[in-house]
């Protein structure tokens, strides 16, 4: 007597809620390796059922919780509706040993291949990626949900010239407030308010964690460099940016000055030590048709920026002045207008 003997179940047929077991070589064909890290890999693989080459991401379960696994499939599959966000499949499944959830394959690769070291993407390029990382983060960001990875690596390349590109990985995304323990170590797309957290202490996962890993991260991608290693008081290049930015110098640090005026007040908003006071990452959105490059680089210590930043450096001028004249005996410590007027004398006499 023979026994019938039922096919392997589809992975289509299993869901991250009542996750079937099943032989992952049973309905792929693994092609090769796209990335691994502490979280698992992530390989292209080749669904033998209809054809499509998928990108498959295997979460070791000695290191994964399931509902860790869970809660990345489906703020995944929740957000892949948008655009800019990379597609992820309703597969879902264990094997013996791992768990697996199937997503778009990107045939070019990640933006960190992307960046020239040490110069950077073209402005044109750079503006094309970074419009679309935004939309993709505003989306995220109006249905509560907070990335806490936002970094070249972690955005996927579709079309050569930049057409297309997708942000993905949320392993790490959570919704807004929620408090957890610091666990990691800091990056340079670490904000100083997370970088300042020891480890276990309690940390408030905001949106405006994102915005400061965006404003990093376009940073790179315009100079093939970091800006800084750490955002703490112990960086040097990080202190040299937050003087400038507090305006207590008017020195911009030299690995800024290839930025113009205008996106630079991009970079205060975007990069600005209070989270409270960040702006909002759609704000990128004011600078697209302004230049970010300057053709010539400005090598000098003051570094001219309009609007608001005129009005500062007329006062820093009047300052300066006022010491002049304590210097020479005369009393500065009087009201504002009447010290102008005695600053404005005394430059006539001289």
């Amino acid at each position: 007597m023979t026994m019938n003997i039922s096919p392997p179940k589809s992975p289509r047929t299993s869901n991250s809620e009542n996750l079937l077991q099943l032989n992952l070589k049973d309905h792929y064909e693994i092609i090769r390796d796209l990335g691994r890290g502490t979280y698992g890999k992530v390989v292209l693989a080749k669904c033998l059922e209809t054809g499509t080459h998928v990108a498959l991401k295997v979460l070791p379960k000695c290191s994964t919780k399931l509902r860790e696994f869970q809660r990345e499939f489906q703020s995944s599959y929740f957000l892949s509706p948008h655009s800019n966000i990379v597609k992820t499949y309703n597969v879902a499944f264990q094997t013996r040993s791992s768990y697996v959830f199937a997503q778009e394959f990107a045939p070019i690769g990640d933006l960190f291949d992307a960046i020239p070291p040490q110069h950077g993407m073209q402005e044109v390029d750079a503006k094309t990626v970074i419009r679309q990382v935004a939309s993709a983060l505003e989306f995220m960001h109006s249905k509560q949900l907070v990335h806490r990875d936002i970094k070249p690596e972690n955005v996927l390349i579709f079309e050569p010239d930049f057409s297309k590109v997708k942000l993905m990985d949320f392993g790490m995304a959570r919704k807004d407030g929620t408090v957890i323990r610091k666990i990691n170590g800091s990056i340079p797309y670490t904000p100083p308010e997370i970088c300042e957290a020891v480890k276990n202490e309690n940390i408030t996962i905001q949106t405006c964690g994102d915005v400061w890993a965006f404003g990093v991260m376009l940073f790179c991608m315009m100079t093939g460099n970091f800006p800084w290693e750490n955002a703490d008081l112990g960086d040097i290049y990080f202190n040299e940016f937050t003087a400038w930015q507090k305006r207590k110098t008017t020195r911009v640090p030299s690995q800024w000055r290839r930025f113009t005026p205008k996106i630079m007040k991009f970079f205060r908003k975007a990069l600005d030590v209070k989270p409270e006071r960040r702006c909002e990452v759609k704000e990128i959105s004011k600078y697209h048709s302004d230049s970010w490059v300057v053709t010539v680089t400005n090598d000098s210590d003051d570094y001219e920026e309009d609007d608001a930043d005129e009005d500062v450096s007329e006062n820093d001028h009047i300052d300066e002045l006022a010491n002049v004249l304590q210097h020479h005996g005369i009393d500065t410590k009087i009201d504002k207008s009447f010290r102008e007027k005695r600053i404005s004398e005394w430059l006539l006499s001289i």
